[in-house]
């Protein structure tokens, strides 16, 4: 009898996580279906997509930029794919809570599963764009290593920095629209600070201040498309460094994410 409320507790708590799962999971369908629906080529639009973006940006950046980078289609699609990953999955979760509005006011969910199944399905896409990367390498005679191993430890830290990131934005977005409009701008910029068609060893050529260098170097993405890099483009290991940046960024921003989410969700209801 001693361990009927224990066991009770435990029964409970495995029923909520059944139901958050399968809650999920219809979300993550919904959206793949609805993405793709009417559409001619389907799914192919997610390898066709980056293949195309890596072409323009080739023809556009090739003369500016590749000088000094080998085989630079495929350092291009990496860098484009990768932040596209966090890019999609952010702007979604970024209005997650607000799209939920109709289900939040109906039926008691774990609200945490919006933002988390937007990151999930940002995830999804980009399993479709690494068929993309592996024409490139193809195409290019980029040898596959063993140092592939290392892409499941990027992805799920790219992906909890991600759900932390469209915790703290989906929550703030929830009392203050102008979140949604001001974040267009952060990635924007963001997007320029990141080496995705150009090179960091360019800011160390062409004697760029410390506290540039350093802001980039400290940048979350350029961590993540280094370790993507790395192990697709150069067949190597991340470098210790970078492999700590990006679990600090990860676990920084997942945590932030939780605080702020715990301290508004109450509240979510009156504002959605």
């Amino acid at each position: 009898m001693a361990n009927s409320p224990t066991c009770a507790t435990a029964s409970h708590a495995r029923s909520e996580y059944q139901k958050n799962l399968f809650i999920l999971k219809q979300l993550v369908t919904k959206d793949f279906k609805l993405k793709y629906r009417r559409s001619v080529l389907g799914v192919a639009w997610s390898v066709l997509n980056p293949l195309l973006m890596m072409v323009v940006m080739s023809i556009v950046f090739s003369f500016l930029f590749s000088a000094n980078i080998e085989n630079y289609p495929l350092y291009l699609i990496l860098g484009n794919i990768t932040f596209a990953l966090m890019t999609d999955s952010t702007n979604a979760a970024l209005v997650s809570f607000i799209e939920a509005a109709p289900l939040l006011k109906k039926v008691k969910v774990a609200r945490f599963v919006f933002p988390l199944q937007k990151v999930l399905f940002a995830l999804v896409n980009f399993s479709f764009s690494l068929v993309a990367v592996a024409i490139v390498m193809l195409w290019f005679r980029v040898v596959p290593t063993w140092h592939l191993v290392w892409l499941p430890v990027c992805l799920a830290l790219l992906v909890v920095f991600c759900v932390g990131i469209g915790l703290i934005i989906g929550s703030l977005a929830v009392f203050f629209r102008d979140v949604i409009h001001l974040w267009g701008v952060i990635l924007t910029a963001w997007t320029y600070l990141t080496p995705i068609f150009w090179d960091f060893q360019m800011l160390l050529d062409r004697g760029a201040p410390a506290w540039v260098i350093g802001i980039v170097k400290v940048n979350p993405m350029y961590n993540f498309v280094t370790f993507m890099r790395d192990i697709f483009l150069w067949n190597q290991s991340p470098a210790a460094s970078t492999l700590l940046m990006c679990a600090g960024w990860a676990a920084v921003t997942l945590l932030i994410g939780i605080a702020v989410f715990r301290k508004t969700q109450h509240k979510f209801i009156l504002y959605v």
